[in-house]
């Protein structure tokens, strides 16, 4: 994977990037490449920027696989990995607030604002300039960097205390009929100093993709799962599955190792007189916007509750009932990651494209982005569905998790599965409405007020919350007669309510959506869905009781088979179009 790595390839230009402070440019001399940092990028630029994405994210999700089967394997599916799960809660709650989404989603605007004002000044061909004897104005990036980063670092800091001093309650109110409290609370102790690595990480990955460098933050999770296993495999003997938190720990600090030097490098120089000289001048040219990520906080909080209330209500049921929960949500969710990844690489087009009034552009990538979510979620539902068994049995039937384990988690992740397009619907939708106001701006923006400014933030916590209602309402119901399977059952009910009114919100946030052809594309392609799973089933049944990798393999090929067959029949035109790319371009290198 060291091969991939030239992010300057992946825009048209090289980014602006203040020069070094011992150049003797100063701080405002930035590279007058403004208009085409600010440019929506090409489509082949997009698609660079994805295939690098999704192949260090694929890597990043194997090492995460890799960390489950090794901890499935040390400490099996019991109480003791229950009350690491609790603890467990912390990084899974901070994650989604500090690099999958809302910090993130707040920057990325703040720091595209910056790079808006650095307007290259034309020269003149016939009066020589003049030395003026003015101090030079702030570069913006360097400036909102000054202003954020400090403040950011300190409130991070102290959450990640808080939490470690009240990890006793965090783990009652988490699970309060949990039996290894004890332990829960010492690995909580643990997690806790993710809520100040996460933090500076997605920060620093924020400005790196506000400047269309891709790479180092599409690396994060990798590293972040390496220092997970190098610590459990080298202390699991001696510390017990407290390994597993110490390397939670250790992994979310490998994860600003990754992103700091890129960031320095390419974005803000971090050192020397002008990074002084910035922390000097920020609080005179830029203004801070703190209330706009109490809606966004507010939206990645209540989406996690989802778990919460998975693991209140499963810490009262049979003991690995945790554990199965979340292994069926860790093996599910890969293929839905990498879906969702879709709107992550398009969030500065859908942004820049509401900024400027374009709303048509928006609606064109909104809703292609929306197909494309789809088609990869569906297919990877109807596979799960099919053989869950052989895929859990091929990754962790192994030491300590065994057959008995491997049934439940199956059947857990049947049911989780059905959830799996609500939950990539979410992760889509919700993006655009976060982007309308950046917590920070400069002074010399005159960025427009996206339609929808004031209340869209707000759509997605109303939508949150009424899927939690539910989500709550079906699990308290169905967990004490049905077990983790009314759990998950909850999960995906709730969940899909969120997208369906998340869609229906985006009207308001000023992008005119056709619900009917996107409701009309979906069903479409839920009837491949259900082909595909049908197919893939009778497969895995006519393979009998093989090895587990055969009918896996088996499974996988009928699945991607019968899928594009049939969505190509149903007049899915993204399949026609692709199949239409590929004869053509067969066709040239065969009469080359």
């Amino acid at each position: 994977m060291t091969n991939f790595h030239p992010p300057r390839d992946l825009s048209p230009s090289p980014s602006p990037c203040p020069p070094p402070s011992g150049s003797g440019s100063g701080l405002g001399s930035a590279p007058a490449t403004t208009s085409q940092a600010a440019s929506t990028p090409p489509g082949g630029t997009l698609a660079r920027a994805f295939g690098i994405t999704a192949l260090l994210s694929v890597t990043g999700s194997l090492l995460g696989l890799g960390r489950d089967l090794l901890i499935a394997r040390y400490f099996g599916a019991g109480q003791e990995t229950d009350a690491f799960l609790v603890a467990w809660s912390v990084p899974e709650t901070a994650a989604p607030l500090l690099i999958d989404s809302a910090l993130p989603l707040l920057m990325l605007p703040a720091f595209s604002t910056a790079l808006a004002a650095r307007r290259p000044v034309a020269p003149s061909h016939t009066t020589p300039p003049a030395r003026s004897t003015a101090p030079r104005a702030a570069d913006p990036v360097q400036a909102i960097v000054a202003a954020t980063l400090p403040q950011l670092c300190l409130l991070l800091a102290l959450f990640s205390a808080v939490t470690a001093l009240c990890a006793p309650a965090v783990v009652t109110w988490l699970a309060p009929g949990l039996p290894h409290a004890a332990l829960a609370v010492s690995c909580t102790r643990s997690t806790a100093m993710t809520v100040l690595f996460f933090g500076v990480a997605g920060y620093l990955c924020a400005g790196l993709r506000a400047h269309q460098h891709f790479t180092a933050p599409a690396a994060v999770y990798a590293a972040y799962n390496t220092g997970i296993l190098t610590v459990v495999a080298l202390t699991h003997h001696s510390l017990g599955i407290r390994a597993a938190a110490v390397g939670v720990a250790v992994g979310s600090l490998c994860m600003v190792l990754v992103v700091l030097p890129a960031f320095h490098r390419r974005c803000c120089r971090l050192t020397g007189p002008g990074w002084r000289a910035a922390t000097n001048r920020s609080g005179a040219t830029v203004t801070l916007s703190w209330p706009t990520l109490l809606p966004v906080v507010a939206f990645a909080l209540t989406r996690q509750s989802q778990i919460y209330i998975e693991r209140y209500l499963g810490s009262g049921l049979s003991p690995g009932t945790i554990s199965h929960l979340n292994y069926a949500e860790k093996v599910a969710q890969m293929p839905m990651a990498i879906a969702v990844m879709i709107s992550t690489i398009t969030l500065p087009v859908i942004a820049r494209a509401m900024a400027e009034g374009e709303t048509e552009r928006a609606r064109e990538q909104v809703e292609k982005d929306l197909v494309l979510v789809s088609v990869i979620t569906l297919a990877a539902t109807a596979f799960l569905v099919a053989c869950a068994p052989q895929v859990l049995s091929l990754l962790f039937q192994h030491g300590a998790f065994d057959a008995t384990d491997t049934s439940a988690t199956a059947a857990v992740m049947r049911i989780y599965s059905l959830g799996l397009l609500g939950q990539a619907l979410v992760g889509a939708t919700a993006r655009p409405f976060f982007s309308a106001q950046p917590m920070a701006r400069f002074a010399g923006s005159t960025r427009p007020t996206a339609a929808g400014t004031k209340l869209a933030g707000w759509i997605p916590v109303v939508a949150m919350a009424f899927g939690l209602a539910v989500t709550a309402a079906v699990s308290s119901v169905a967990a004490p007669v049905y077990g983790a399977l009314g759990l998950a059952a909850g999960n995906a009910v709730g969940i899909s309510l969120t997208a369906v009114l998340l869609l229906g919100g985006l009207k308001v946030r000023g992008i005119p959506v056709r619900l009917a052809q996107v409701a009309d594309r979906l069903g479409r392609l839920c009837a491949s869905t259900g082909c595909a799973g049908g197919a893939a089933a009778c497969a895995a049944r006519f393979a009998g009781p093989s090895s587990p990798l055969a009918v896996v393999l088996l499974c996988g090929t009928v699945t991607i088979v019968v899928f594009g067959a049939t969505a190509w029949m149903f007049g899915i035109h993204e399949f026609r179009a692709l199949t239409s790319a590929l004869a053509s371009r067969w066709g040239k290198r065969g009469a080359a």
